[in-house]
């Protein structure tokens, strides 16, 4: 599945999140799947959850990090990818129709 920078997503109905100790541990009750976050999905996760274009994102976390904007780009396209196939995350749209 392909995510472009203008792309938005969010947290598919079914899915419940808590944020332990800068962590965040996503669970979709619908399908069973368990989704773990570091520090850096973690925050990837809350600007996704604020309605952030991919773009935005990583415009966001480029002044937060000390990395390439193509890495960061790759990292957050590649978590973003996981996420929707896993059925932790949907097309914003689809979720507004």
């Amino acid at each position: 599945m392909d995510v472009a920078p203008t792309d938005q997503f969010a947290a598919h109905p079914s899915v419940l999140c808590r944020e332990l100790s800068g962590e965040t541990v996503l669970l979709n009750l619908e399908s069973g799947v368990y989704y773990g976050l570091d520090a850096v999905g973690t925050r990837v996760w809350q600007l996704l959850l604020q309605g952030r274009t991919i773009a935005d994102i990583c415009d966001t976390l480029i002044d937060d990090y000390d990395v390439a904007p193509e890495v960061l780009r790759g990292d957050v396209v590649r978590l973003v990818g996981e996420l929707r196939e896993r059925g932790i995350v949907t097309p914003r749209e689809s979720v507004q129709a």
